[in-house]
């Protein structure tokens, strides 16, 4: 498969049957990719993949993104040992986002602190300012020894 994917029909309903898939990239050449897992439906993560990233995980089976911090596509557990088996992966009704559904490998974890869940914190509102308390601090794995650095997390795994 290439990197590339048919451009989106013009006529709405076309867009909106089965058939070809055209993912809608945004100015940026990237897709929304929402990420739960298959056995529970939790909310792993939110990413975003260009067309080789998502050709990739088509390929694969395995969930690559694409940093943007990095600039880079990344595999995702490739370090940490929790990859993301793609098990389904649907398109939304105008082909601008993905949402995967994975098995992760490893420690059952996906955000690079160690937790299951990237979002491990509510928002609430503390009278006029916005606060988060973390509501999941189990660490699946400790994030030093794994990337290797000595008290500091890094950026993404």
């Amino acid at each position: 498969m290439s990197s590339t994917f048919p451009p989106a029909p013009a006529d709405k309903e076309t867009l909106e049957s089965a058939g070809s898939f055209s993912p809608k990239f945004d100015a940026h050449g990237l897709v929304t990719a929402v990420v739960t897992d298959v056995k529970d439906g939790e909310l792993l993560m939110v990413a975003h993949m260009n067309a080789q990233a998502l050709s990739l995980t088509l390929e694969t089976g395995i969930a690559h993104y694409y940093s943007r911090s990095r600039d880079k596509i990344w595999k995702k557990g490739e370090t940490s040992g929790n990859l993301q088996t793609v098990q389904e992966i649907r398109t939304d009704c105008d082909q601008d986002a993905v949402w995967l559904k994975v098995s992760v490998a490893g420690h059952d974890a996906t955000c690079h602190t160690g937790r299951r869940s990237c979002f491990y914190r509510t928002v609430t509102l503390d009278g006029d300012r916005a606060v988060t308390t973390i509501t999941d601090d189990i660490r699946h794995f400790d994030p030093a020894k794994t990337y290797g650095l000595p008290g500091n997390l890094p950026t993404k795994d």
